[in-house]
């Protein structure tokens, strides 16, 4: 292992496997039992996603067979497989932020009420990702036999996991381990339209929004400190803090530092609702085109992407 902080990565995702096992045993009826077990799952399915970013950014061992054994137990709790995270976010977003290359851009958005933006945007940015991904894969094939292999495995391994859930009871499944996992999806797309719009891509240090808060960082693995991540993609998590201090905040518009997420999100969502860029003025939309063609050529492409590399 190469930091030891990852042992609250593994203490959070054995966290989720034991409370889908609980359900799963127990089928707790009571509305005060079953609501909250389930909304924990909900939230350690998310922390499985969140650790699946992290991971392909900063492998957690030194061994690349141990990283792309633990992608396949990421793949469980994120319920898709992990290396399928390289083309939209690694290549898409990291590369291009906020063109038309980044498939997850914001301002694709069109909504005037901004809380439909940000409901909408997981399904928006869903069907230019599903069939870019789906390109990629198959070019992967030709090309790049061991990312194709690993992404095998791990779709095997996620294939195993829902097909035993729904021999056991396939009521529980839809309850227990697919819900949990569509929520870890909308959670981890959904977190770049707060972290990016509004922001301004040309800038050093104001393309991204911070939110760091305390307890939030230290159930989310520090995702909330993203300007810095975006700097330096390849600094492990538990890094970010202190990188933070002092690489962005001297430098980053103080609207950019959120002290909460929560806060923030009924200033933008609930009242007033107003989608405005981080220094107060209205957010002001480009034309809006097609997607522009961003997947690399396969020689461009490092041998090791998505392969725990490390060892």
């Amino acid at each position: 292992m190469r930091y030891r902080a990852d042992f609250r990565t593994f203490a959070f995702i054995g966290i989720y496997f034991a409370l889908v096992a609980i359900q799963f045993v127990y089928r707790p009826a009571m509305l005060g039992v079953g609501l909250p077990l389930l909304l924990a799952t909900c939230w350690f399915s998310f922390v499985g996603a969140v650790a699946t970013h992290n991971t392909l950014h900063s492998p957690v061992f030194k061994k690349r067979w141990l990283n792309r054994a633990f992608q396949c137990v990421l793949t469980l709790t994120y319920g898709h497989p992990v290396s399928a995270y390289v083309p939209g976010h690694n290549l898409s977003h990291h590369k291009h932020i906020q063109t038309r290359k980044d498939l997850m851009r914001t301002t694709k958005m069109r909504f005037r009420w901004n809380l439909l933006n940000y409901l909408f945007f997981m399904p928006t940015v869903s069907k230019a990702i599903l069939p870019a991904d789906m390109r990629y894969f198959k070019m992967m094939r030709k090309h790049h036999g061991p990312w194709y292999r690993q992404t095998l495995w791990e779709w095997g391994a996620l294939g195993l996991y829902v097909g035993v859930m729904l021999f056991i009871d396939w009521k529980s499944f839809l309850i227990y381990g697919l819900l949990p996992h569509q929520f870890a999806a909308f959670g981890i797309v959904s977190m770049n339209y707060l972290q990016h719009d509004g922001c301004d891509t040309e800038s050093d240090y104001n393309h991204s929004r911070n939110f760091v808060g305390k307890v939030l960082n230290y159930l989310t693995l520090n995702n909330g400190y993203h300007a810095v991540h975006h700097m330096e993609p390849g600094l492990h998590w538990s890094l970010l803090p202190a990188e933070h201090e002092k690489r962005v905040k001297p430098f980053i518009h103080p609207a950019l530092d959120q002290a909460s997420i929560v806060l923030y999100m009924w200033r933008a969502f609930g009242w007033p609702g107003k989608r405005l860029r981080y220094d107060g003025e209205p957010v002001v939309l480009p034309e809006e085109g097609p997607d522009e063609e961003w997947i690399p050529a396969p020689d461009k492409i490092p041998a090791d992407v998505g392969l725990g590399a490390m060892g």
